[in-house]
């Protein structure tokens, strides 16, 4: 593996009131495990999954608005600013650059800025112009064509635009890079199914801090399967909620 830990630097905050600080996880968090093939985080947006995954990003050098060390800060996006970057340390095991780091929700910009510079017939991202793709399909050409071995990849969302379908086919892509053993993932995601990759670490983050749990006792899974089995009784219970 790569990236062994994420420490937070706590002796450089003078106070945690403050964005990005008043997260709960940097308040109770010193030091998170991430020396697994892949490691998930997991829990409700504000949890600060993608803040700390962006502030890994910025560490390594990727640009915080999503990309790699060759088009860092190439491009901006509003809120991309990697808040809590320089308050925290990475130890690596050996360190490595090569990577990328995925922002579903500037993708668009990414592509633009794709659009702008390159120069070798969009070779790393399926053969034409993402944004002559499908939103599903810009983000699985980039998976397919541009992730390759002896890297680092972040990813914040990725089933943002991939179907069911889409997602276990990602998953595959998955297995086969991490087949190889140069290859590290660090997802923060809502998808249940991409949660189920086996052996994988997971992260929850919550009030309280993180906690490292099974794929059965997340929120994700639970709530899911629960609508499965009991779909209609659910919908009934929740309607009539919302009526009352």
């Amino acid at each position: 593996m790569f990236l062994k830990s994420a420490r937070i630097k706590k002796e450089l905050i003078h106070d945690f009131r403050e964005y990005p600080f008043s997260i709960p996880f940097v308040r109770h968090l010193d030091e998170l495990d991430l020396d697994a093939p892949i490691t998930f985080f997991v829990g409700e947006n504000g949890a600060g999954k993608s803040t700390l995954l962006e502030a890994i990003a910025d560490q390594i050098g990727f640009n915080p608005a999503g990309g790699s060390t060759q088009n860092y800060q190439a491009f901006d996006v509003h809120k991309s600013d990697a808040a809590l970057g320089e308050f925290i340390k990475l130890a690596w095991w050996p360190k490595v650059t090569n990577g990328f780091f995925l922002r579903a929700e500037t993708f668009y910009q990414f592509a633009s800025h794709v659009d702008e510079t390159d120069r070798n017939g969009y070779r790393s991202y399926g053969g034409k112009s993402l944004h002559h793709q499908s939103h599903g399909e810009s983000f699985f050409s980039l998976f397919q064509h541009r992730f390759k071995g002896n890297a680092i990849y972040l990813l914040d969302e990725p089933e943002a635009a991939l179907s069911p379908t889409r997602q276990l086919a990602f998953l595959a892509l998955l297995h086969d890079l991490l087949k190889e053993g140069n290859v590290q993932f660090i997802i923060a995601t809502h998808s249940p199914i991409l949660l189920g990759y086996p052996g994988a670490r997971i992260y929850h983050f919550h009030e309280n801090g993180v906690e490292e749990i099974d794929y059965e006792q997340t929120e994700l899974y639970q709530v899911t399967s629960y609508f499965l089995q009991h779909r209609e009784k659910m919908l009934a219970d929740l309607f009539e909620d919302e009526e009352e």
